[in-house]
């Protein structure tokens, strides 16, 4: 109760068209409140360019009604001065019945000179504002809509004409928790105001209804009254929209969250750590739950946090845990019941068992390498005593690392993917200028997709460099560009303006589920566009073979090309006073 707001706690919630989160946007015709929700339009404008054979939209959206149907005059008499609405043949009823007595004649004749009828009070008209249609009989309404009146149970006067005047919202624009239960609506009311507040991403109040109607047919109190895996196989067996599937975990995680919160006091006890409720980004879990014995899973919990208090990042954290995972079930086989027996005999016969899987490979040096880190940094701060002082690694215990070849690209293969003709096979611009920053400048791909939106610098002499942070090594850096780069950074921060007009933070946010473009462009989706393009352009190596690489060889064949070929002066100059004043 104290961490909803009031304007969540509603049974029911409506949300303007603009609204970021819930909202579809204004429907592209002009005048029309309703939210879009297909191609611009909303349901009733896009049902009718649907039923007019789908025109082109701007000129359908410039030249269509924007009243919805309901609002819309209906139908007049077609002959001549004749108030009433139409319904028999184009006529009102008076007209059509003495056209009949007549004997049907040539309608147009008929027309021409058409019998007088009985017309009502001058300026009567329908009761319905938008309707001038003449009243039926003694009836407040026109023809048709006395139809709809008598239809509906002949309802209050008053009543019936509220609902043609009023802009009532239609129910795909309203989420309804009055069929909630009582703890389980103030969740649901939690949950759209977080939704809201986090501004990720759009949800339609369709896609919440769905998932209100599954919690109404729940014999449930509360969303914590199943766990996490529980409702992710529910989902997927009861859901068949992946949007509304999603958007039940989403439900399930935040309610969940903010039931067990309470920072590294709440969840260090845990065996499973949720990161985000520990302030990092995404949905990264730490598991400890796979190590059977609890001195050792005590003991890898407390060097977890005291690495990540240190400002290593979670990858940095979670490899020691699968390092520590892998000794401590060699310990259950062995019958290794405390860390008092975890002497230098035990290591000497893990150490085989290493080898025997990795068979001298790099994982196996740096398996050995963390394992030893955790045995010293129980000694260093103390943790536990009964460690054997013979329980470490020497440096022989590592395996020769065999020499590998430079990682740098064939000049080839650079001449290939830098060739203008290649890199305007990119269909992203934005994928297209991280590309050229990584073979120019050198970054590692991560630096390059956190760039911030005024990385460009210059010096006295008015020459631009790349500013970036180095997260690696934890320093800012400099990077001297060419002035063909700094105008394609130009052109990015214009498209990320147009994009998003109140300032992106970075200089490439990520496109969906970003609506206020706080969110780089994760280096997943980079290298899979990357992959693509490198399918489209065909590059080959020195024997006729596609070429896979990583966009770190990028870095590799910068510095390779450096110290391979003679650098411009100006170039030295500049670089010298990079590394000087940084």
């Amino acid at each position: 109760m104290a961490t909803v707001r009031a304007e969540f706690r509603a049974d029911v919630l409506v949300f303007p068209a603009d609204d970021p989160v819930f909202g579809g946007g204004v429907c592209r015709v002009d005048g029309c409140p309703r939210s879009a929700r297909s191609q611009g339009l909303c349901p009733g404008h896009h049902q009718r360019w649907v039923h007019e054979s789908r025109p082109d939209l701007t000129v359908f959206a410039a030249a269509t009604d924007p009243r919805w149907r309901r609002q819309r005059p209906n139908q007049r008499c077609r002959v001549p001065g004749c108030g009433y609405g139409s319904a028999r043949g184009g006529m009102c009823q008076l007209h059509a019945q003495r056209w009949h007595r007549a004997g049907r004649p040539d309608l147009a004749t008929w027309l021409a000179a058409p019998p007088a009828i009985r017309e009502p009070e001058p300026g009567s008209s329908c009761r319905i504002e938008h309707c001038a249609l003449w009243p039926q009989a003694a009836l407040p309404f026109c023809h048709s809509h006395a139809a709809t009146w008598r239809v509906n149970g002949r309802p209050n006067v008053d009543q019936f004409v509220r609902r043609f005047t009023e802009s009532s919202p239609t129910a795909d624009e309203t989420i309804h928790l009055g069929q909630l239960g009582g703890q389980l609506r103030l969740e649901m009311q939690y949950v759209l105001q977080s939704r809201h507040d986090e501004r990720r991403g759009k949800v339609t109040p369709g896609v919440v209804m769905r998932v209100v109607r599954l919690l109404t047919d729940m014999p449930l109190t509360s969303m914590t009254d199943y766990d996490e895996h529980t409702w992710h196989q529910h989902g997927r067996s009861a859901v068949r929209d992946s949007r509304t599937r999603g958007f039940l975990s989403y439900a399930y995680r935040t309610v969940a969250d903010l039931a067990e919160a309470g920072g590294w006091e709440a969840e260090y006890p845990r065996d499973v750590w949720h990161m985000r409720r520990l302030g990092f980004e995404g949905g990264r879990t730490l598991r400890f739950d796979a190590i059977p014995q609890p001195w050792l899973r005590e003991l890898a919990k407390r060097w977890t946090r005291w690495r990540l208090a240190s400002g290593l990042g979670l990858e940095a954290a979670a490899r020691p845990i699968r390092v520590i995972t892998r000794f401590a079930r060699f310990c259950d086989r062995a019958g290794i019941d405390a860390i008092s027996e975890i002497n230098r005999p035990v290591l000497e016969r893990y150490l085989a068992n290493l080898h025997a899987e990795m068979a001298g490979s790099q994982r196996q040096g740096d398996h050995i390498g963390l394992l030893g880190g955790f045995f010293a940094a129980i000694r260093q701060h103390r943790w536990n005593t009964d460690l054997p002082a013979g329980a470490m690694f020497f440096t022989e215990d590592y395996p020769k690392r065999a020499e590998r070849l430079p990682r740098a690209l064939a000049e080839h293969v650079m001449t290939q993917m830098e060739s203008t003709d290649n890199l305007n096979r990119w269909d992203n611009p934005t994928y297209r200028l991280v590309s050229v920053i990584l073979m120019r400048c050198g970054l590692r791909v991560s630096d390059a997709l956190r760039l911030p939106s005024d990385c460009v610098v210059t010096d006295a002499d008015g020459a631009p460099y790349l500013r970036y942070f180095n997260h690696k090594m934890k320093r800012d850096a400099l990077v001297p560009i060419d002035e063909e780069l700094r105008d394609l950074l130009d052109q990015q921060r214009q498209r990320n303006t147009d994009r998003w007009p109140e300032g992106a933070l970075g200089l490439f946010p990520r496109p969906t589920k970003n609506l206020d473009g706080t969110a780089p462009i994760s280096s997943s989706t980079y290298r899979l566009a990357l992959y693509r393009w490198l399918d489209r352009c065909d590059i080959r190596d020195e024997r006729g073979h596609p070429v896979s690489l990583t966009p770190h060889q990028w870095r590799h064949t910068l510095g390779t090309r450096l110290i391979n070929r003679d650098v411009p002066q100006e170039v030295v100059r500049r670089i010298s006073n990079t590394i000087r004043h940084r």
